[in-house]
């Protein structure tokens, strides 16, 4: 068990040599795009905020934990602003993320507009090594607990009609190393990069078709990607299911309780190795619209 859970923590604070999670994973990422693409905020006429819980491969020891709380809205007729805070914990590590976010909608034609976002903020790294029982008790690594604090920067791009839309991003260019020790360095961030996509078909008067992708990789790692098909119905219902490549299947519905509140929840089923100690994950999401101008949207958006 010792031996079993230093894995974990290995593969917690990302070494090198293991190709683990590092950002946090979000089946439901099309309904809050601001986390990963600082372009996204302010595509609305109206300020959004959403808050999010996910509990990643119940049953694994250490599995990862992670809160998100955002909001983002327009500030003038081509800024936007946003900001966001998150809390992810697995195992011994916990890392905390407050961001703000930056962008400008540039109109190019008289159905498309392109946006350029920038992200800013800090990471808070607090790592539990010293209380963790490991092989080699002298092993310099796990000698002391790791509190440090880095700067974070991102940017961000986002092509976007009322029919469809085309992101690229990079949420953190700066690349931070947690553990050193005599020239010998573990745990550092890759550089993630982050590609969304997305059409709105109309079936039928009462019935959306939404496909959306999403292109994730580090430029140390292999290219993972998200397949999604939602359907939405009435403008109420929304039903759908997603594939993210050789980890999991999961299905999706959310609800719009209200005109301006939407409580929605995502089942993934884990199809990789993992899957015989952490066989699910769970994901819910609670979206908020405040119209401070007290106008109706011009043309509602569904993406």
């Amino acid at each position: 068990m010792k031996y079993f859970f230093f894995m974990i923590v290995t593969f917690a604070v990302g070494c090198n040599s293991i190709q683990g999670q590092q950002d946090p994973q979000y089946t439901q990422y099309m309904f809050n795009q601001s986390v990963i693409n600082p372009a996204y905020a302010g595509i609305n006429d109206f300020f959004q905020i959403t808050s999010s819980y996910r509990n990643q491969w119940t049953g694994f020891p250490g599995a990862p934990r992670t809160i998100t709380i955002s909001g983002h809205g327009p500030i003038g007729n081509q800024i936007g602003f946003g900001v966001s805070a998150i809390s992810d914990q697995h195992g011994p590590v916990k890392e905390s993320n407050i961001y703000s976010d930056i962008s400008y909608h540039l109109k190019i034609s008289e159905t498309v507009k392109l946006a350029f976002g920038l992200k800013c903020g800090i990471t808070i790294h607090d790592i539990g090594l010293a209380s963790v029982n490991v092989i080699d008790p002298n092993d310099p690594f796990f000698s002391q607990n790791i509190n440090e604090n880095n700067l974070n920067i991102g940017a961000g791009a986002f092509l976007y009609t009322e029919k469809y839309y085309i992101g690229i991003s990079m949420p953190n260019m700066i690349k931070s190393v947690h553990l050193e020790e005599n020239g010998t360095k573990l745990g550092s961030e890759a550089l993630h990069y982050f590609i969304t996509a997305g059409y709105i078909f109309n079936v039928s008067k009462s019935t959306l078709f939404k496909p959306s992708l999403m292109v994730k990789s580090s430029l140390e790692s292999p290219v993972s990607f998200d397949l999604n098909a939602n359907f939405l119905f009435f403008e109420k219902l929304e039903l759908g299911t997603s594939y993210r490549y050789q980890d999991a299947l999961s299905a999706l519905i959310n609800f719009q309780l209200l005109p301006n509140l939407r409580l929605g929840y995502a089942y993934d089923y884990v199809v990789s190795d993992i899957n015989y100690s952490g066989p699910a994950s769970h994901e819910i999401f609670l979206q908020f619209d405040l119209n401070l101008n007290n106008k109706v949207s011009r043309s509602p958006r569904f993406f």
